[in-house]
């Protein structure tokens, strides 16, 4: 058997690899986060594989058929809504489970876009050690990850969705008033929208009445 690990464009469909698309085009089954979002990209393509949904909550029964779709077609391919699964997305539950039943699957990467990456990579900061910590906490736990980001030694990488960029920002402020950061929103696709700055300046530039957008949020090393 095998499975392919695709990635995906995060916003601009011309950043599907020529790998990723033949790939995607052979293949007659399609594992995806959220199976109408991958039919976007398999129209815009021309494929016609079977999409199967596979996300964080695929578990018990639901696992347990998806890893016999796979023995039944022989290979797949794995794919997020945008991005590289596993990489602040859903995937590696399955790679896992696939692992720990010792199952006869080669699985191969077919790399890409990745929204941390194309942050990382037009920051100007340190990058040859950064620590990603993901979304914070929504209540439970909100001021540790904080006090974690502002003691970390590394450049930082944090994600937020734009409802909550703002009470991001001004916990940022709050345990890092001085420190030097890039905020990436809509990377690659119309709006795309870079600000630098402090947290404080940062949360100036941004609009109240922004009604769309993820942000990857970059901070630069101690």
């Amino acid at each position: 058997m095998k499975l392919f690990i695709v990635a995906t464009p995060i916003g601009n469909l011309q950043d599907l690899t020529a790998r990723g698309r033949e790939v995607l085009s052979g293949v007659k089954l399609v594992f995806a986060e959220d199976t109408r979002v991958a039919a976007k990209l398999l129209a815009h393509i021309g494929a016609t594989p079977r999409v199967i949904a596979l996300h964080h909550h695929t578990e018990g029964a639901a696992m347990a058929k998806a890893i016999a779709e796979l023995e039944s077609a022989g290979e797949a391919a794995l794919v997020s809504d945008a991005g590289t699964p596993g990489i602040s997305d859903p995937g590696n539950q399955f790679i896992r489970e696939l692992l720990d039943r010792a199952m006869d699957v080669e699985i191969t990467p077919i790399p890409g876009p990745s929204s941390i990456t194309a942050a990382l990579s037009i920051c100007g900061y340190p990058t040859d050690r950064f620590r990603v910590l993901g979304f914070p906490p929504h209540k439970n736990k909100r001021n540790k990850y904080f006090d974690e980001v502002a003691a970390t030694e590394e450049t930082v990488v944090v994600l937020e969705s734009v409802h909550r960029i703002k009470k991001t920002l001004q916990d940022l402020n709050r345990v890092m008033p001085d420190r030097q950061m890039m905020v990436a929103r809509e990377l690659t696709k119309m709006f795309e929208t870079i600000y630098r700055g402090t947290a404080s300046e940062i949360d100036s530039q941004i609009s109240d009445s922004e009604t769309r957008g993820e942000f990857v949020i970059i901070i630069t090393a101690k």
